[in-house]
């Protein structure tokens, strides 16, 4: 971390559909628990791009965060992230100039290059895989878009010139953290689902990390990392929470994505151990960055790991099927962080 102070805390809202549940709940209820984030402390409130997942309401991501923004007042809203590769950036350029534009001050884009869905998806998408393998050189371009105005550009984003909306880097690997460094731009790593190569992209960033003298560039590196949590009053009912995101994570090894579902009467443990190898061990590794406990034995272990990383910020997810105990949760966090 860059000083002594504890590591910003922030919220990555996958905006979770229910089973049983409506795309307009979950979009109802993200408004909701984004309101009572800002009243807590929280620094930033980010959704991510996914399609095709039944189980997620956040595929019109720029127009989730205008929503969001509308119906907050002071803490930042971002994209944790936006599939760049999905779009062309200057479209990106111009949907978050508008954004920026209306919220001054409070947006944020995080940018990724991963599909953030199925192959099928993608190509209903018209992803563009070049755009994909020059990903530096499409975050160069949308940061143009976003910079001083030029009068003399054949092609601007208005809104969006001008706004110089800050853009974080995301990624779950080497190459991310590569862009990142080598444009002077903050980076988040995805280690709340994609731990495994957390500390070495982390390294990687910070040793190749370039002063950027262009606006929205950095003087010295800053880094978020991501992690699952849940917190209740006991260590029991956290651990009961949290099937829940052991049940969503399954859903994805085995390509059966459902809406989310309610806690198991199984403890996590019997509820691995009733999974085949290969689904208990991926799973396992996926939720390896995940705090689940009391109020003091999160904060502890939040502690640690913020410690052991460096980073500057977290930014956690909560997965309760429950809005209102995703809401206690968060609530429990914010009060024993602070």
């Amino acid at each position: 971390m860059t000083d002594t102070n504890r590591a910003q805390l922030n919220i990555l809202d996958l905006v979770p559909i229910a089973e049983g549940g409506t795309a307009a709940d979950a979009i109802e209820q993200t408004v909701d628990l984004a309101q009572h984030a800002e009243q807590w402390g929280y620094g930033r409130y980010w959704m991510a791009e996914h399609h095709n997942f039944r189980g997620v309401a956040s595929s019109s991501t720029a127009v989730l965060i205008g929503h969001v923004a509308s119906h907050t007042g002071t803490i930042r809203v971002g994209a944790g992230g936006i599939m760049l590769p999905n779009h062309a950036p200057y479209v990106v350029a111009e949907q978050f100039g508008t954004l920026a534009t209306m919220h001054p001050g409070r947006i944020d884009l995080g940018l990724g290059r991963a599909p953030g869905t199925d192959p099928a998806t993608a190509r209903a998408l018209r992803r563009n895989e070049v755009a994909a393998m020059n990903f530096g050189a499409e975050v160069q371009e949308l940061m143009g878009y976003l910079g001083d105005p030029d009068p003399d550009a054949n092609v601007r984003a208005i809104p969006g010139e001008g706004t110089h909306v800050p853009i974080w880097i995301l990624g779950s690997s080497h190459g991310g953290a590569q862009v990142a460094a080598a444009l002077g731009l903050p980076y988040s790593f995805a280690s709340h689902f994609a731990p495994a190569a957390l500390m070495s992209a982390l390294e990687v960033y910070r040793r190749g990390f370039q002063p950027s003298p262009l606006p929205g560039g950095l003087d010295a590196p800053r880094t978020m990392a991501g992690a699952n949590v849940m917190v209740a009053d006991s260590q029991a009912e956290a651990e009961r929470q949290f099937t829940s995101v052991l049940e969503r994570f399954r859903s994805i090894v085995t390509n059966r994505r459902s809406g989310l579902l309610p806690p198991s009467d199984a403890t996590p443990d019997e509820l691995l151990a009733s999974w085949s190898p290969a689904e208990r061990a991926a799973v396992a590794e996926m939720t390896r960055v995940s705090f689940v406990g009391t109020p003091p034995q999160v904060r502890e272990d939040l502690e640690v790991f913020t410690k052991a990383t460096g980073v500057d910020e977290v930014i956690v997810t909560c997965g309760a099927f429950d809005p209102t105990v995703r809401k206690r949760s968060l609530e429990l966090l914010a009060d024993a962080w602070s």
